[in-house]
């Protein structure tokens, strides 16, 4: 199955125009760190770079809830392969744990796959996958930290185990940084009968190698 995974939707200024038929592509970096179960992954701006990281960060931590509207349409105009944009049967938002929703108020990732929802004509689906146990929170772990904080961190509740059967699924969340909680949230749903996952972002960290990555990490689909 193969794997994708653009970097940045918007070009930054002075990148370089894309690549011409025929041209070799480096190894993606990133690609490695995805569970082989994922069919597509998309992010539409680099949190180090332009004023995605601001926009997570004012979503996030800040409540301005109201940015997902600009964020969530960005992300519908993000390109897919023409499998993932005819199969893609529901949303299912990354869940929070309740400890962290209830002090938060909101779950960024359903008010993004809420807003995504009507552009792409398909329903969320925020009950079907559920955060069993508290984690801690990721920004100050290492990958490794990360991965184990997060393993075993979902379930998909047995009533809707045949909901969610042989169906292809978007997983939507706020950002991308290690991989681990969307790694965790694909193999809870391939246990629960998922077929192929996809998964979409609007920011995505970046690789340590991004600054001297050369331009065709950055047009590369």
């Amino acid at each position: 199955m193969s794997l994708t995974l653009p970097l940045p939707g918007e070009r930054p200024s002075g990148a370089a125009k894309p690549l011409g038929a025929g041209t070799t592509l480096p190894p993606c970096r990133w690609c490695p760190r995805l569970d082989p179960a994922l069919r597509a992954v998309r992010s539409v701006a680099r949190m180090d770079s332009g004023t995605g990281g601001d926009l997570v960060h004012a979503l996030k931590y800040q409540g301005w809830t109201r940015a997902a509207v600009p964020m969530a349409r960005r992300m519908a105009r993000l390109d897919w392969p023409q499998d993932v944009r005819e199969e893609r049967a529901a949303i299912i938002p990354i869940p929070l744990s309740a400890a962290r929703e209830r002090e938060r108020g909101y779950n960024q990732a359903a008010l993004l796959g809420g807003r995504l929802a009507p552009f792409w004509r398909v329903p969320v689906w925020s009950d079907v996958l559920v955060r069993v146990r508290d984690t801690s929170s990721q920004v100050r772990l290492t990958p490794s930290e990360r991965a184990s904080n997060v393993a075993q961190a979902f379930v998909v509740p047995v009533q809707f185990q045949e909901r969610l059967r042989g169906q292809h699924v978007v997983l939507v969340d706020d950002v991308i940084t290690t991989a681990a909680t969307v790694n965790a949230a694909v193999q809870a749903l391939m246990r629960g009968g998922a077929r192929i996952i996809s998964c979409v972002t609007f920011g995505r960290a970046p690789d340590p190698g991004d600054r001297t990555a050369p331009d065709s990490d950055f047009t590369r689909n």
